[in-house]
Formats: C-alpha cells, sequence, structure tokens
C-alpha cells in the first residue's frame, strides 16, 4: 500500500484475533503502531509474537469506554509519536443471547464497547488529525449491523450506528481531509462467534450451517480483515470516504 511507512495507527482491540492480525499487517507496510487494549497480559504476549517487529509496535492499556481516560491516552501518544494519521475502531465484545433474556445492565456493556468506546476514539483523535491536515479512520462495524443478526440484537443496533455515525462524520470532515470509512466483517472465527455458536454438536450444526450459507463455503479468518483496512488507511484510498464494505465470503452482496 503507498503512503503507510511511518504513519502512526492506533489499532484498539489488538490483543484480540483480528486486532491482532490487524497489528502485524500495519507493521508489515511499515507503520507506527499504537496497540491499544484493556487486556495488559494479551498485549504484551501480542509485542511476543510480533518481535520482528518490536520497534514498530507501542502497546497501550486502555479502558475505550472511559472518556476522560481515552482523552487522556490519546494525548499522550500525541505528545510521544509527534501525530496520529491512522484510527482503526477494531475493539468489540457481545454474547449470544435473544433480546428478552437480556437486561439493562447487558445493553449498557454491549453499547459502551461497541458504540460509546469508538465515540470517544473519535473525539479524542479528529482535533489532532484535523490540526495535522487530516488523516484516515476505518471503523470495524459487522454485517449484523447491516442486515441484523439473531442473537446479537444490541450488538446489531451499535454497529448499525456505528456505520451511520462513520458517514456523518465522513461529511462533516471532508472539508478537512479526514476520510472515514467502514469495514464489515461476516462470520469470522474469533470469540464473538465462538460464543454466538457455542460448544458441543448444536454448535457444530450452526457453525456447518454458516459454512453453508456462505458461497464461498467458509466462515472468515482474522486474516481476512486486514488488507481491506490497510488499502483504506493508505494513500491508495485518498478519494474514498463514507463507504461500508462487507468482508463476509459473499454472504452479504450490496449494491
Amino acid at each position: 500500500m503507498r503512503g503507510l511507512q511511518q504513519k502512526v495507527a492506533i489499532i484498539t482491540g489488538a490483543a484480540g484475533g483480528i486486532g491482532g492480525a490487524l497489528v502485524r499487517r500495519f507493521c508489515e507496510e511499515g507503520a507506527h503502531v499504537v496497540a491499544v487494549d484493556i487486556n495488559d497480559n494479551g498485549l504484551k504476549e501480542l509485542v511476543v509474537s510480533l518481535k520482528e517487529f518490536e520497534g514498530n509496535i507501542t502497546p497501550m492499556v486502555m479502558d475505550i469506554t472511559d472518556h476522560a481516560g481515552v482523552a487522556g491516552k490519546v494525548g499522550e501518544i500525541k505528545d510521544r509519536l509527534g501525530r496520529i494519521d491512522v484510527l482503526v475502531n477494531n475493539a468489540g465484545w457481545d454474547l449470544a443471547k435473544q433480546f428478552v433474556e437480556t437486561t439493562p445492565d447487558f445493553w449498557n456493556k454491549v453499547i459502551s464497547i461497541n458504540l460509546m468506546g469508538a465515540l470517544n476514539l473519535h473525539h479524542a483523535v479528529l482535533p489532532i488529525m484535523i490540526a495535522n491536515g487530516g488523516g484516515k479512520i476505518v471503523n470495524i462495524s459487522s454485517d449484523a449491523g447491516r442486515v441484523g443478526s439473531s442473537g446479537e440484537s444490541v450488538y446489531s443496533a451499535c454497529k448499525g450506528g456505528i456505520i451511520a455515525f462513520s458517514k456523518t462524520i465522513a461529511r462533516e470532515c471532508a472539508r478537512s481531509n479526514v476520510r472515514v470509512n467502514v469495514v464489515c466483517p461476516g462470520p469470522t472465527d474469533t470469540a464473538i462467534l465462538r460464543s454466538f455458536t457455542g460448544e458441543g454438536e448444536f454448535g457444530k450444526k450452526i457453525y456447518d450451517g454458516l459454512v453453508r450459507a456462505i458461497p464461498l463455503k467458509r466462515v472468515g479468518q482474522p486474516d481476512d480483515i486486514p488488507g481491506i483496512v490497510a488499502f483504506l488507511s493508505s494513500d491508495d484510498a485518498n478519494f474514498i470516504t463514507g463507504q461500508v464494505v462487507s468482508v463476509s465470503g459473499g454472504l452479504t452482496m450490496h449494491g
């Protein structure tokens, strides 16, 4: 990709499966990655697993649901590295439950992580990007936010909200040269999918049903996601903003 060399990129949810794959790809492209997660041990394991890129990674423990805390940490990044060129909002969490079985406490947790967390990062990072003459933001939503997903009602609401929010910020910040796009993974082999399918024979049936429904006949893997994210963060995507791209093996095909 053109123009990622030496760029400073914040990637949230870095200790997870997709997050780790994103960190690796951005390091391979020559970016300096601020790897953000609430899981300190997970970040340490990530750095060890990417030892060849040790000089390109700044691990940072951050609670993305804490607005003041996010602002402080983002300020530290700006002071330490001088700028922020790319933000990838990847952090997410959910448990598969029918809506009538959920509680307001559960809703609040899902909303805090999947929606408010991204808003907090935007609120802290956008002024820095605008002052610096522009930047790229890629928000990881989900096809659940485009077409719905049984057992993921509140999560789907958050991910749909991320899509609408991203398009609005893309419009508001276009004159400031900030490009904002969305990537929507379909079923991907992550902890969220495993919580959805469950264990044992019943879980296998659900998983196999997903495979049958996907035209490419497999669920996604974390390594399927970083290519489009790196592209949208690069100079090759300078004239692309406000767009939503599904990475779903053809399960969803939007015109």
